[in-house]
């Protein structure tokens, strides 16, 4: 087909010119407008419920965010899907969401696409859409401007995130709400004066500053007959409520004491913990404090499957937890340890870092590896350390070089297993001791991902401290330590204990209580 002669094209143009003021008239036209909106997905398609506005972190969060809002319109942005798209190829728990959110929205439009823009019923009342907010249209120009004022630039995600809100709060007569895990963007918003909020859903309610486990009063009497038989019945008492595996400590007169383990109905049984624990050649450990005590009987027991535990640096959590592992896989209770700790931000993949998993993660366990080796050391270990080696021994160790650490043996032999979270997606772990440190980085999808890979006969150890938390996107109520306490609290198979006093060195519980 030939082309238009040049003549002919300027000419066309030139005639559009003259109908370019009636374009702009209709654009102004209310039936025009209103058409529009109903295909870009600002206006929701009912007046009733406000209209939530989800952030990119929101959905990989939680991927089914969108059926928790109840009756009210959620809204997701072109912006976040294009983000959305950017983490869907990831070998991790990011990547997983991701494609999770792509599958459930997928679903839901895929008998009606027509609707994506209009909104789909979520079964609850509510409708899930998605918007198109185009900073270059009219009912965004008096929004632009604004923001302009403030901001630099408004071609950022997030900066469109608070563009589109704003223009579906100014088209609805509901409020537009935007639900965001960026602390950043929800003070950008505030000082907008953009209604924002977190996703409150996974928060739990937990009060993490109550420490102090309960103390009973009893007579003499009961607590001659708990020390002799372990066991006692105050079936007949008005008892504060008390959950299975729940630490108390039994008082008569001024100064006699006894911890006791509650089993449920007003009964309670002696703690069961041995004197003192050394594996093999290395350190004794014996505990050192009525929290250590209940910690290590719970960490013994077997029919305790989940331990959950919070204390701060140098309380000895990390420690007691390595040294239950080993000595109940010493006496064949497991067929082995395996160690974990959040590389935060959690889900990044260790594949492009040099070296083995072990040496991958080493930086991320060094906790770990440090208690494993002041375990396993034998007392004259840092004697011995401090002579070079000249010829290797039993094969380990190379000629003048340094010695062998202790738990490489166990490494090497899979007794002792390293995980790297970002691949457990799938698995199933049996007869393991599994002891998860730094579990407050985790976010509540991830320690659910966490707990039901465990199989029949493993136990889980998840300790740390919920008043450090690196992870930008969970706090004291919603990381994955405090939701997995909260949530299984009062399962006959969970158990948890909250250290409190610090045994490290008399600087470290200063500066832990100080600083």
């Amino acid at each position: 087909m030939s082309q238009p002669p040049i003549a002919d094209l300027q000419s066309f143009a030139g005639q559009a010119e003259l109908f370019q003021p009636a374009l702009n008239r209709n654009l102004d036209d209310p039936a025009i407008k209103a058409k529009k909106h109903r295909f870009d997905g600002l206006k929701a398609p009912s007046v009733v419920g406000k209209n939530f506005v989800l952030d990119t972190n929101v959905l990989l969060h939680d991927p089914e965010c969108i059926h928790a809002f109840a009756d009210n319109h959620v809204c997701i942005p072109i912006e976040v899907l294009c983000e959305l798209d950017r983490f869907k190829g990831e070998q991790s728990e990011r990547g997983a969401n991701a494609r999770t959110v792509h599958r459930l929205l997928a679903e839901l439009f895929s008998t009606h696409p027509e609707l994506a823009t209009r909104g789909i019923p979520t079964g609850k009342g509510g409708t899930v859409r998605l918007v198109n907010c185009n900073p270059d249209e009219r009912q965004a120009q008096a929004a632009v401007a604004d923001f302009r004022e403030v901001l630099s630039t408004i071609d950022t995600p997030d900066h469109r995130l608070l563009l589109c809100t704003r223009v579906i709060g100014q088209v609805n007569p509901a409020p537009a709400v935007l639900v965001t895990k960026d602390l950043n963007l929800q003070l950008k918003a505030h000082a907008l004066g953009v209604p924002c909020d977190d996703y409150l859903n996974d928060k739990v309610e937990s009060d993490t500053s109550a420490k102090r486990m309960s103390t009973l009063e009893i007579e003499p009497s009961d607590l001659q007959r708990f020390a002799s038989t372990g066991m006692l019945d105050l079936a007949s008492r008005h008892l504060p409520d008390l959950t299975p595996n729940e630490y108390v400590l039994f008082k008569a007169g001024d100064k006699r004491t006894m911890p006791a383990r509650a089993l449920g109905g007003n009964e309670f049984t002696r703690l069961r913990i041995p004197e003192s624990i050394r594996v093999m050649k290395g350190a004794t450990i014996r505990p050192l404090n009525l929290g250590q005590q209940c910690f290590l009987d719970a960490l013994l027991n077997p029919d305790i499957s989940l331990v959950t535990c919070y204390g701060q640096a140098g309380t000895g959590k990390t420690l007691l937890a390595v040294a239950s592992a080993l000595h109940a896989t010493m006496a064949g209770e497991f067929a082995g340890v395996t160690v974990s700790r959040p590389v935060v931000p959690l889900g990044d993949t260790l594949g492009f870092l040099p070296g083995s998993l072990e040496e991958k993660l080493d930086p991320w366990l060094k906790p770990i590896f440090d208690a494993l080796e002041f375990l396993l050391a034998p007392p004259d270990h840092a004697e011995r350390a401090r002579k070079p080696r000249r010829t290797p021994q039993n094969g380990q160790g190379a000629p003048g070089g340094p010695p062998q650490k202790p738990y490489q043996p166990f490494l090497d032999s899979g007794l002792i297993e390293v995980e790297a979270l970002c691949y457990i997606r799938g698995r199933s772990i049996p007869n393991r001791f599994f002891i998860l440190d730094e579990a407050q980085q985790l976010t509540p999808l991830e320690a659910k991902t966490i707990v039901t890979r465990m199989a029949k006969g493993s136990k889980l150890v998840m300790v740390g401290d919920p008043a450090q938390i690196d992870n930008p996107y969970v706090d004291r109520r919603s990381n994955g330590l405090v939701y997995t306490r909260e949530r299984l609290k009062g399962q006959s198979c969970s158990a948890h204990v909250t250290l409190e006093r610090g045994e490290r060195s008399p600087l470290a519980e200063a500066g832990a209580r100080l600083m």
